[in-house]
């Protein structure tokens, strides 16, 4: 057993373990241990909230099945309303309150039709949705829902709940230290077991939990091999996550526009009518010229011009135009396969198509990115990668868990007196011994330094709290005496 092994198996603590244990020669793998350690007692309470809420959001799209089964089921009829008939029937109910927004027609027998309104007390990203009976035109339902996705009330507060805590824009930099962490942590964790398979004569231990020992040994076995389990979902899931965060999203969106890997738009300008262009930023300031006036029986001709256009997903939006010189939009909606996002523009006069954008015509990294969306948010294959999304957090928090009982069990047992004499008064698990990297060539220092500096512009916050990582060891070896 190496000495780097035995610092972590061992709960014994001797008059002066950490110099004991030390090994002699090499400065990654320590240095990596500390990097573990620390991040993970640090970082640990964010990635726990993350994990157990992230679990608890992987399974709303079934929940809200469930819980809003008034909402999105209706009788199943032998005949269908005109959608006109079921947007004035949901306008009877909004009146003068709301702004028609879009349809989203029933996808199935037995499903009901949404018609979005848009209103002043929403927040951004909110539409308010009345769902009718397609057979009936009857109103089945008023909630408001979020995002292109329309998720509704339980999924949107699970949502918010694992990406800001509820809390607004402040609330983000947790899960973008959760998520920015998550990597690092699990990477260094990697290394560390591959660093011990190379040395376990029994290596299958280290891909299943050990059924012997107790106390530190045996936590450290479920520790190890479970984390090998969730490994590629941790990496995945952090590297998906920082994509939705507050400062390092911002990053990724200027690499992903610097390399052309954006997702592309539909173009909803009508031939022959130039938008208005609004302080040389390509038209985006004041392209709405004035509020497009819609006929609800424009509805019924908008679908059947889609439709002939081969847009032919169940499940489907309608947009109403955004401005009385711009084109209506029907899209598909992803649902459990994100290849299903075929658009076309129609014109609000002539009801011919001005303008398609196929999900084929996606650039390779755009389409990776439509694709890894949907299965970080559980919707690609449905209830499997729901399941496997909870199992995955539920691992992260188990390993979480795992690292404060392994820290606890470390901890000086001794009398305080006798503890705080040997230990400079530390009365909590003892950290991995330091020094290490001041030992490495320097080369090994360059890389390090090199790859602080890179996390630490890429990832904002883990930059900062590395620093804080450094601070923090710096204080508690000048109190140690080290």
């Amino acid at each position: 057993m190496s000495t780097d092994q035995a610092q972590t198996e061992s709960p014994a603590a001797p008059a002066d373990p950490d110099a004991r244990r030390t090994p002699r020669r090499g400065w990654l793998i320590p240095l990596l241990l500390r990097l573990h350690f620390y991040a993970g007692i640090l970082i640990g309470p964010f990635i726990l909230v993350a994990a157990l809420s992230g679990a608890f959001y992987a399974l709303t799209p079934t929940l809200e099945k469930l819980v809003y089964a008034q909402e999105l089921t209706a009788p199943v009829s032998a005949q269908t309303q005109p959608l006109a008939a079921q947007v004035r029937a949901a306008q009877d109910v909004v009146g003068e309150s709301g702004t028609l927004a879009g349809v989203w027609p029933a996808p199935e027998p037995g499903s009901t039709t949404r018609v979005l309104f848009r209103a002043a007390e929403l927040r951004a990203g909110e539409s308010r949705a009345i769902f009718i009976d397609p057979g009936t035109a009857q109103v089945r339902g008023d909630l408001t829902v979020y995002s292109s996705n329309g998720e509704l009330p339980l999924r949107t507060w699970s949502s918010s709940l694992h990406s800001n805590l509820n809390l607004g824009e402040p609330g983000r930099i947790y899960s973008e230290l959760a998520a920015s962490w998550l990597g690092i942590v699990v990477l260094a964790g990697a290394a560390l077991w591959v660093q011990r398979l190379l040395k376990a004569r029994r290596k299958k231990e280290l891909l299943r939990p050990s059924r012997k020992g107790s106390g530190y040994r045996k936590l450290f076995s479920w520790h190890a091999s479970l984390g090998v389990w969730v490994l590629f979902g941790a990496l995945f899931l952090s590297a998906t996550g920082i994509t939705w965060s507050q400062f390092a999203g911002e990053n990724v969106s200027a690499v992903r526009g610097a390399l052309d890997w954006k997702t592309p738009s539909i173009s909803t300008r009508l031939d022959g009518e130039a938008p208005a262009e609004a302080g040389g930023h390509g038209g985006h300031g004041a392209e709405a010229t004035s509020p497009a006036t819609v006929d609800p029986a424009d509805f019924d001709r908008v679908l059947g011009a889609a439709r002939n256009a081969g847009i032919d997903a169940p499940r489907i939006q309608i947009k109403v135009p955004a401005a009385a010189d711009r084109a209506w939009t029907v899209n598909e909606l992803e649902g459990g396969n994100p290849a299903d996002a075929d658009q076309v523009a129609i014109d609000p006069r002539s009801f011919e198509v001005t303008d398609r954008l196929a999900f084929a015509d996606f650039s390779p990294a755009a389409k990776l990115t439509k694709w890894a969306i949907a299965l970080h948010m559980g919707t690609l294959f449905g209830l499997a990668n729901q399941i496997l999304l909870f199992l995955t957090a539920l691992g992260i928090a188990a390993m979480t868990a795992l690292g404060y009982l392994m820290w606890w069990k470390r901890r000086p047992t001794r009398p305080a007196g006798v503890v705080d004499a040997q230990r400079g008064g530390s009365r909590f698990g003892r950290a991995v011994p330091s020094g290490k990297l001041a030992k490495a060539p320097w080369w090994g220092v360059l890389s390090v330094v090199l790859a602080g500096a890179v996390l630490g512009i890429f990832l904002p916050l883990v930059g900062l709290s590395l620093i804080a990582f450094v601070l923090l060891d710096t204080l508690v070896n000048a109190r140690r005496g080290q």
